[in-house]
């Protein structure tokens, strides 16, 4: 509970807890909270000692799982250097800074320069380039969303304006809802807010005159516009919630999905008829244009999408950068042994030529060269044929799970099926660690404010890595 719910150590003085504990187990004393703070930081030292293949190394086939390795106070200049040091600090303690297949990371100058110091392979997290994209087209409509923002203020500043929109709501049969708030901080609060906004178009054109509230109102064509603004914002939506997630894979998505999204903002020139909404979708194609410029070349996001057996060739927009991806990996499966030796099978007896045993020295002449054949197979050839035996394979619906796959196939292609498990354990974003990050503030509040950096860690590290349940543990090897 203290660590999985975030509740506070002065639980087991609580009187509810108490008497909760009294009716389940008379006999039961909790512990003091100074023991239960020992207890949480034991829990921490026994999981960093026993549980680092369970955060770390699972077998591609179980998939791949997600863990914190650390958090801590920061205290030092945020410069590259320093944040190099740490990283570098963290991975060694862990056993992984040889083993780092590609860092993802924000935007961020000075951590994207951490990264590049250290020598990691680096990219930049797609939902914050998305998130870039929409906020500069968005610019082109600035009045439009600046007069939503102060309709929407008023109804939560204004306690009569909130409840004669509630009211007006329930007349016009509609779904008691209050329009949402534009954060900026928020990716899709813009969208969320304009979408809010027009589900309650009438009521609050009604509220906003009854109540004579002191905001600028929306003409019919700005209202058209916010309407357009929802239809073009609302695959970049989906895009970043589907690329978020963490229990599938992402990376091999990102070729694919950027593309779509190109063609989805330009087919929708042919429906808009506001200059506004025709100004944003300028904007969003020119911007994805620059910052998704040849993207199917980045080698990371090409390899991924080339070994996910739901894209392969179809995931690139031309066959000159399809055939460059897969002599790559070819090359590199060349570079990886495949594990299984082919053996000679031994001869059955009564069978016709049962002669050609093991002991036969007619046959013994023919078996020296076959077992000189089998020594001197060349590695290229075999991951060529491997990687076109995969090409020629038929492509797996999108909604199955390509690690399942590949742990069927892995027999068939044990090259190609190792390099696998080093490429699509890569994510799209940096969205699991942005939750991290929001769960810390759930665990300092005001119940917890004296916490000290410690305790903070030890909490959120088995916060984000210890099994929620015991399905879960039972899955630990």
């Amino acid at each position: 509970m203290i660590a999985t719910d975030f509740q506070p150590f002065s639980i087991v003085e609580d009187t509810g807890f108490k008497k909760y504990s009294q009716a389940l187990n008379p006999s039961y004393i909790p512990p003091s909270r100074k023991a239960l703070a020992q207890k949480v930081t034991d829990i921490l030292l026994d999981f960093k000692n026993d549980s680092i293949i369970y955060v770390c190394n699972l077998p591609f086939y179980r998939g791949f799982p997600c863990g914190l390795l650390d958090c801590f106070e920061f205290s030092e200049r945020h410069t590259a250097d320093n944040l190099a040091q740490q990283l570098l600090s963290v991975a060694a303690e862990w056993g992984v800074d040889k083993k780092v297949v590609c860092c993802l990371t924000d935007n961020a100058a000075n951590v994207t320069k951490a990264i590049k110091t250290i020598g990691w392979m680096h990219l930049p997290c797609l939902a914050h380039t998305i998130n870039l994209v929409v906020r500069d087209a968005l610019q082109a409509s600035k009045p439009i969303i600046d007069k939503v923002k102060e309709a929407v203020e008023y109804f939560h500043r204004s306690t009569v304006g909130a409840q004669k929109l509630k009211e007006t709501q329930l007349q016009m049969k509609m779904e008691d809802l209050r329009p949402k708030q534009d954060c900026p901080t928020r990716w899709n609060s813009t969208y969320y807010m304009l979408k809010s906004f027009i589900a309650s178009k009438n009521a609050i054109i009604s509220t906003l005159a009854v109540t004579n509230a002191p905001v600028r109102h929306l003409s019919q064509e700005e209202w058209t516009t916010v309407q357009e603004m929802c239809t073009i914002l609302q695959p970049f939506e989906e895009v970043t919630v589907e690329l978020s997630a963490e229990s599938y894979l992402t990376a091999s998505k990102v070729i694919v999905l950027a593309r779509g999204l190109q063609r989805a903002t330009a087919d929708f020139r042919r429906n808009t008829t506001t200059a506004a909404a025709q100004g944003v979708i300028d904007s969003l194609c020119a911007s994805m244009s620059s910052r998704f410029h040849r993207i199917h070349a980045n080698h990371i996001l090409a390899e991924t999408a080339a070994l996910d057996p739901r894209f392969k060739r179809m995931a690139f927009p031309d066959g000159k950068t399809a055939d460059e991806t897969f002599q790559r990996l070819s090359t590199a499966a060349a570079r990886i042994s495949s594990g299984t030796p082919i053996q000679q099978q031994p001869a059955v007896e009564g069978l016709e030529g049962a002669g050609s045993g093991a002991g036969s020295i007619v046959w013994s002449y023919f078996h020296e060269e076959v077992a000189g054949t089998v020594e001197a197979r060349n590695p290229t050839a075999d991951a060529v044929m491997e990687v076109r035996a995969y090409l020629e394979e038929p492509l797996l619906p999108t909604h199955e799970d390509p690690l399942k796959w590949w742990e069927s196939r892995a027999p068939v292609y044990p090259r190609l099926s190792k390099l696998m498990a080093k490429k699509l354990c890569v994510v799209a974003t940096s969205v699991p660690s942005e939750r991290i990050f929001s769960k810390t503030g759930q665990i300092i509040s005001e119940r917890r404010s004296r916490l000290k950096p410690k305790k903070v860690r030890a909490l959120v590290f088995l916060n984000a890595n210890l099994p929620k349940d015991k399905k879960e543990r039972q899955k630990k090897p």
